[in-house]
């Protein structure tokens, strides 16, 4: 291959048109629309966001949509006076138009692909948040969620933001010191795992790290009140006396459980980096901003 035939693979100009039937249906249908909503946002980004804002619901609406500093004291705020619930309006304000539709589509490491409708999500949401509650967890409390890739994960993240609890999220594959340094440092009084994950024909024994997590949590004076175990598999794990107890036996029929009514910078959840290159920082996303974000 010569080199002008190199230089052609490797700046190909090639353009592949969406067709007809989906260009009528995409929230943005034109590369010249796209273009004039970004130069909006970097223009007159209050105008812009506050009118992204207002297609979700607001308990109490904001009147202020920006307040920023750029200083020494770095500051960002959004839409701090409002209060809203991302749970709500991820589920509930969908409800009454498509509570029969898919939510998610899930395809488990083995078996058939599962739908599971808003309405379904909805009601498991609310089974954990009120579980949740009952146990005694609270409004700005840390929660942290070591699961599978599997919808309970999803809902337990849910749960927590509906009763305004702030969830930490770690990789399913880290170990027992990757998992207490994250406990530890979100200040979680509670965990929520899984007896096993499954990972092609392979288990890993999540509870066992857990429970070794938990224990080094302890060597270093932080103490896990509860660890709710979600039974991903039938074996049976361990479970200690008074702190764990199994995902069925929290789950309470209840599908009322209504949302906490948060502060748009009141924190949703935290998120830390893989500590590959020193110890790992914790990002946290407060609700109103994430929320219109990820619009």
């Amino acid at each position: 291959m010569n080199e002008k035939s190199i230089d052609s693979l490797l700046h190909e100009n090639r353009v592949f048109k969406p067709n007809s039937a989906f260009q009528k249906d995409a929230l943005i249908k034109s590369k010249e629309e796209y273009l004039a909503q970004y130069e909006a946002s970097v223009n007159s980004p209050e105008e812009y966001w506050a009118n992204v804002a207002k297609e979700f619901h607001w308990n109490k609406e904001f009147t202020k949509v920006l307040d920023y500093n750029f200083g020494k004291d770095l500051s960002v705020k959004w839409f701090e006076d409002g209060e809203t619930n991302i749970c709500y309006n991820a589920i509930d304000r969908h409800l009454e138009k498509m509570r029969d539709k898919t939510a998610f589509l899930y395809v488990p490491n083995e078996g058939e692909s599962v739908n599971i409708t808003y309405g379904e999500l909805h009601t498991k949401v609310c089974e954990f948040a009120s579980g949740l509650k009952k146990l005694g967890v609270k409004r700005g409390d840390r929660v942290a969620i070591y699961m599978p890739m599997i919808p309970a994960a999803a809902a337990a993240m849910l749960a927590c933001a509906r009763i305004g609890a702030v969830h930490n999220v770690v990789f399913g594959g880290f170990s027992a010191s990757s998992l207490k340094d994250r406990i530890i440092d979100s200040e979680a009084s509670v965990l929520v795992t899984a007896n096993e994950l499954l990972r092609g024909p392979k288990a890993l024994d999540l509870k066992g790290i857990a429970d070794e997590a938990m224990t080094l949590c302890e060597n270093e004076g932080h103490r896990v009140n509860n660890c709710i175990v979600y039974e991903r598999t039938k074996k049976q794990c361990p479970m200690q006396e008074g702190r764990d107890v199994f995902w069925k036996d929290v789950v309470l029929k209840n599908t009322d459980c209504e949302p906490e009514w948060v502060g748009a910078e009141d924190p949703l959840f935290m998120l830390y980096t893989s500590g590959s290159t020193g110890k790992p920082k914790g990002v946290l996303h407060t609700s109103g901003g994430y929320m219109v974000y990820t619009a």
